[in-house]
């Protein structure tokens, strides 16, 4: 039997997939709660001044990209360890 803890391009890997592109179809009351990075980054560089925008803009990137990286293992741990403990649970409860 297959590892389902493990990343493959298997069933739980399409659903991220999947989730990746409903994020980019939202309707507008879904975009409500979503992070809005670029607001933020916008807001924050108009406040600073032009000699250090370069280097603010880089680190609210870098930022940005980390906080999306953090965001991606903790649906693909989480998510895949949760339903792969559900189905232990309802394939171990069939077999007694």
């Amino acid at each position: 039997m297959e590892n389902f803890r493990e990343v493959n391009n298997d069933i739980l890997k399409e659903w991220f997939e999947f989730r990746e592109d409903f994020i980019c179809n939202m309707c507008d009351e879904d975009k409500n709660y979503i992070v809005a990075c670029e607001n933020a980054t916008e807001k924050i560089l108009r406040n600073v001044p032009n000699k250090n925008k370069t280097f603010v803009e880089k680190q609210l990137d870098l930022l940005d990209k980390a906080f999306m990286d953090y965001l991606y293992y903790c649906n693909e741990k989480f998510y895949r360890n949760g339903f792969v403990d559900g189905v232990e649970i309802a394939v171990g409860g069939c077999g007694e």
